[in-house]
């Protein structure tokens, strides 16, 4: 064992009689324990939160949109094709999207309206991994109640108070032309399932149908289309494959990513959790602060200690590490600790739910965790630099000591 880790241990271990020093250095391991403890629990909880509104957006909107700058694709086959021999593109499909009155014998609302394919719009949305009663995208092409079926959220049917098989009506203000322009048009549709994303925007007000009837609802062309989505096979490649389909496609196509379309919510989620790590990080200062008053004391203490050392031919570069090293151990030992507090914690929020949220507010019924590694060793290293950093001043003043004055009134 190395000289001055022998001497930084043996000052460790006798700390027990000096109640005074060892109430002290109690106080810097809790303190460095606390404020790594803290922010790994609240950086899991950012990262669950980011994570788990991510997916439920991506369930409902696509990876990547594609859409055509004059408002519409009049024919999206030779597009879509391109689309989906992209590398990266995982699936591809067309889609009507508009808004439209929604009416039935109990009330009526405006809704988004969304016509989808049935054969491939389940390989882009994951509205079907949703499905709270009835049947999912592919059921669109199935007549089983004798009327178009239709698929909404529940917190939309919930307040219209139908049911699976009920009858409703969707209206489009210009769903036919006729010699004075466009005239509305109406449909009738068959409630076939309902979804709960936990998103309320969505929930709310957001029907699908399939494409032939919103075509036939909006008055469109038999291969026409709003737009197209796509799924990657990597969700955080989105934007390098967006604009990969960009150049292929040429200028007269708009294609925008998940990323570029939710940047602002994203962004404040992550200038949110910054802010409170460098909150939560100032309990770590402060315990650092601890051990700069633990390492003076006790160079005060070891006056003595430290000039025999010195005259017996230890070097002032040993010195400083001595009391280096047992600033360090101190702070490791709090990190360590913080560290299985904090993964002690977040799995115990994690495992029972502990902390539910009102799913009329948030998107989520309970605090999500997600604990991931490369946040664990920046805390980690942030913890152990601060405790070095506190270290520095207290070593150099036992590096500098004289041993000719310590040893004076000896």
């Amino acid at each position: 064992m190395r000289f001055p880790l022998f001497i930084a241990l043996r000052y460790l271990t006798t700390w027990r009689g000096r109640s005074f020093l060892s109430i002290i250095s109690f106080v810097s391991v809790a303190g460095v324990a606390l404020g790594v403890a803290a922010l790994i629990v609240v950086t899991g909880v950012m990262n669950g939160f980011s994570s788990e509104l991510r997916d439920k957006m991506l369930g409902i909107t696509a990876h990547i949109i594609v859409t055509h700058k004059n408002g519409g694709f009049d024919d999206y086959a030779p597009a879509l094709d391109t689309i989906r021999q992209t590398p990266g593109v995982e699936a591809a499909t067309p889609f009507i999207k508009a808004e439209v009155m929604l009416s039935s014998g109990r009330g009526v609302k405006g809704v988004g309206l969304r016509g989808v394919d049935p054969a491939s719009a389940a390989g882009v949305l994951s509205v079907d991994n949703n499905i709270v009663a009835g049947k999912g995208l592919s059921s669109l092409s199935h007549d089983e109640f004798g009327e178009p079926p239709l698929i909404m959220g529940r917190e939309l049917a919930q307040r219209l108070r139908i049911g699976l098989g009920s009858t409703l009506t969707l209206l489009s203000p210009s769903g036919r032309l006729s010699s004075a322009g466009f005239a509305p048009k109406e449909e009738q549709f068959a409630l076939a399932g309902a979804f709960k994303t936990g998103m309320y925007e969505y929930d709310s007000a957001l029907v699908y149908v399939s494409l032939d009837a919103a075509r036939q609802l909006l008055g469109f062309q038999k291969f026409a289309a709003t737009g197209i989505e796509a799924r990657c096979t990597d969700v955080f490649a989105a934007d390098a494959v967006a604009a990969n389909i960009a150049s292929k496609l040429g200028p007269d196509f708009e294609v925008r990513n998940w990323k570029e379309m939710n940047a602002n919510l994203f962004a404040a989620l992550e200038l949110e959790k910054t802010g409170l790590s460098i909150i939560l990080a100032m309990i770590v200062i402060v315990g650092s602060f601890s051990i700069v008053a633990t390492l003076v004391m006790l160079v005060m203490e070891k006056t003595r200690d430290i000039a025999i050392l010195v005259a017996m031919g230890a070097r002032r570069s040993q010195i400083k590490q001595i009391f280096m090293l047992l600033g360090m151990l101190v702070g490791g030992a709090g990190a360590s600790v913080g560290l299985g507090l904090g993964l002690a914690a977040s799995w115990v929020v994690k495992r029972y739910k502990i902390i539910k949220l009102p799913e009329d507010v948030y998107p989520l019924s309970h605090l999500p965790i997600r604990i991931e590694g490369w946040d664990l060793v920046v805390i980690m290293a942030a913890a152990f630099a601060l405790c070095y950093l506190a270290t520095v001043y207290p070593s150099r003043h036992a590096a500098r000591l004289d041993p000719a004055e310590a040893l004076r009134f000896e």
